[in-house]
């Protein structure tokens, strides 16, 4: 192989401290543009970022000098504080520590993008709870093949 060939997809998830709902659309939306315009800055490749009111999604695509943990460190620090400089919550904004993180394949690379794409009509029949079951119960099933 004459070229590298890298394809290092990561499907990320954090919450609100607490899970609270304070991502309302008036807010959500102008942090999700605000962190895609940092990501570009940084050298972050975010694929698609999208979310409900007490948590995000986000699709990356890693470079082979990039880990998970600084990526999601740059993420999540910075979008935090920009979102308390701008006032558009009556609150002090704070993430959940912790996160996860899970590999895609370029195979399920379209279908992941369509999950977090339709975030917002997942989430009005289904809980985070729900959801990060169905990642544990998948996580499973993948360790027993």
């Amino acid at each position: 192989m004459k070229r590298n060939y890298i394809a290092l997809h990561i499907h990320l998830i954090w919450t609100t401290k607490n899970r609270e709902p304070l991502l309302t659309n008036k807010v959500r939306y102008p942090l999700l543009d605000h962190i895609r315009e940092n990501a570009v800055i940084k050298g972050i490749k975010i694929r698609i970022i999208n979310g409900v009111e007490d948590h995000l999604h986000c699709l990356i695509s890693l470079s082979p000098t990039q880990c998970v943990a600084d990526v999601i460190k740059q993420i999540k620090g910075e979008s935090s504080r920009w979102l308390n400089e701008q006032s558009l919550l009556n609150t002090h904004f704070e993430w959940q520590d912790g996160y996860g993180a899970i590999a895609v394949s370029p195979q399920l690379f379209g279908k992941v993008n369509q999950y977090i794409f339709n975030q917002e009509s997942h989430h009005a029949f289904n809980s985070l709870e729900d959801e990060l079951k169905m990642f544990e119960e998948y996580s499973e099933e993948d360790e027993s093949d």
